[in-house]
């Protein structure tokens, strides 16, 4: 398999060879779940192209966003999982249609003490989703529901790079573990404040709300 070219920046040749050897390419449509909570992990993704959202769900079916997953990052939470041997706690979607590598975790460890550029980048790849995980705790727990609303309209366009948000009132609400009424009172809000436009399972975001 080739790998892409720029991927000699990050891991060291003699990796790279396994990497061509072991690894596999997939790809996924929008939607779909790369996924699921109590699902056995048996390879850890490195997305390429477009972008995963990582949520977690509790018995009802509420969920709320943790983070994403952007070309060239993986997911730290599937990588503990794995080497624990634990079913995954979190789930995985295609926020848009992806191509990822998959790597087995019978390699994992062997690579983690062989290359030092596979430490650093599952390292970097822990601390990321760390961070990424105390903003989601510090927007619960500081801020109120409409800037969480504007924070996640903003971070839903940085992992799609588009203006376009192509999700209903319900979605959203789901995602920040809210109702529908509440979300949709604030995007009018916005709207009238011409931050935004609504259209049907459409949100079409103006440059005025990424100065809020």
């Amino acid at each position: 398999m080739i790998l892409p070219a720029h991927f000699k920046d990050i891991f060291e040749p003699d990796l790279l060879r396994e990497m061509e050897r072991k690894v596999e390419r997939q790809a996924a449509r929008a939607g779909t779940v790369i996924l699921d909570v109590g699902q056995l992990i048996r390879v850890m993704p490195i997305i390429l192209s477009g972008s995963l959202r990582v949520s977690r769900t509790d018995e009802s079916g509420k969920e709320i966003l943790l983070y994403y997953i952007n070309p060239d990052e993986s997911c730290a939470l599937t990588f503990t999982c794995c080497m624990e041997h634990f079913p995954s706690e979190v789930k995985a979607v295609a926020e848009d249609d992806i191509e990822y590598l998959t790597v087995p975790i019978q390699v994992m460890d062997e690579w983690l003490m062989t290359y030092p550029t596979w430490k650093s980048f599952v390292m970097k790849t822990i601390r990321s989703r760390f961070n990424d995980i105390l903003k989601t705790v510090d927007q619960i727990a500081f801020q109120k529901l409409d800037e969480r609303l504007v924070t996640y309209l903003k971070e839903k366009s940085k992992a799609t790079g588009s203006l376009l948000i192509n999700l209903s009132h319900e979605q959203i609400a789901t995602e920040l573990a809210t109702s529908r009424v509440v979300i949709s009172r604030l995007l009018k809000k916005l709207e009238n404040e011409k931050r935004l436009l609504l259209y049907r399972n459409q949100i079409k975001l103006f440059n005025a709300l990424f100065q809020m």
